[in-house]
């Protein structure tokens, strides 16, 4: 009776849950349920809102370019007339044979484009080396330098046309080329844009480190700083060859239609009692489409440029 009492098993042997011994789950219960992160990493979808007011601003931007091509295939009389046309006429390809040789376009593109190409080049390398030594050098009268060189992008450019034409006429240089193309080597706002980006994106320590490993000023400039200074100087690239291209005033003032740029062309299409608007547009659609050209080429490069200059960390 006793050995039968201690061999049975209690049924309520089972500890209490708070008890050391509780029953534990499988591995596969253990597993929580960890939140999500709150937006992180996710990727963000826009809605028919966002889709409409983009399709309305690209119609915008779009609508005088699309406008300019059908205006250049209408004729001066169809353009008179009210409702102006919103359809593509039949004589695209006589104004752009007549705006070509009228306008001498095919010259004027060339010395266009060699004039941007000069600003540009010499635009972006000056500013770049003045911004960098405006940004990390230290030099005597550097502020009052800095401020003279902001001041004058307060003075009006037509102040200067008289005294600029004067020392152009002096020099020998109407009716050429270095003419167009020497008052615009440098910029005040390419020199303050890049002293700018320099004072932020160049580490000081990056330049101390090239100078204790025996780099000169040049070679610190073309290893350290023109690498660092890559998107800032592909945006300034940009805007400079897009201004130097759109310039109108002082080439009408110097040139004449024996060496004209694409300004002083288009600006001889307008001459006569009765300007012919269809030649008009169609030599302005020829002067446009370089540019259009250029950014389709580059405008990956560029806007990668943008956003790497953007990105930090």
């Amino acid at each position: 009776m006793t050995t039968s009492a201690l061999d049975e098993t209690p049924s309520s042997a089972t500890p209490a849950a708070g008890g050391s011994g509780a029953h534990t789950a499988p591995p596969g219960d253990r597993r929580r349920k960890r939140p999500r992160a709150g937006g992180a990493g996710r990727q963000l979808h826009a809605g028919w809102l966002t889709y409409a007011i983009l399709a309305v601003f690209t119609f915008i931007s779009f609508f005088p370019l699309v406008w300019t091509a059908i205006a250049a295939s209408q004729s001066n009389t169809r353009l008179a007339k009210t409702p102006p046309p919103f359809v593509f006429g039949p004589r695209l390809w006589e104004n752009l044979e007549t705006a070509w040789n009228t306008g001498q376009m095919g010259k004027a593109l060339f010395n266009t484009i060699f004039v941007a190409s000069c600003i540009t080049i010499s635009t972006v390398l000056f500013a770049t080396m003045a911004g960098f030594a405006f940004a990390k050098l230290r030099f005597k009268g550097r502020n009052i330098l800095l401020l003279m060189v902001i001041g004058t992008m307060m003075v009006p450019p037509q102040l200067g046309v008289v005294p600029l034409y004067m020392a152009v006429a002096e020099l020998g240089w109407t009716n050429q080329l270095q003419a167009v193309i020497l008052p615009f080597m440098v910029s005040a706002f390419g020199v303050f844009f890049m002293r700018q980006y320099l004072i932020q994106a160049l580490p000081t320590e990056l330049i101390e480190a090239a100078r204790v490993d025996g780099a000169h000023s040049l070679r610190v400039l073309w290893h350290v700083v023109f690498p660092v200074a890559r998107p800032a100087m592909a945006v300034l690239g940009m805007l400079t060859f897009v201004q130097a291209w759109n310039e109108f005033l002082w080439p009408i003032i110097v040139l004449t239609q024996e060496n004209p740029t694409v300004q002083v062309g288009l600006n001889g299409l307008g001459r006569g009692y009765v300007p012919d608007q269809g030649v008009i547009m169609a030599g302005s659609l020829i002067g446009t489409l370089p540019l259009l050209i250029t950014f389709l080429l580059f405008g990956k490069q560029i806007v990668g440029g943008i956003m790497q200059g953007a990105v930090k960390g």
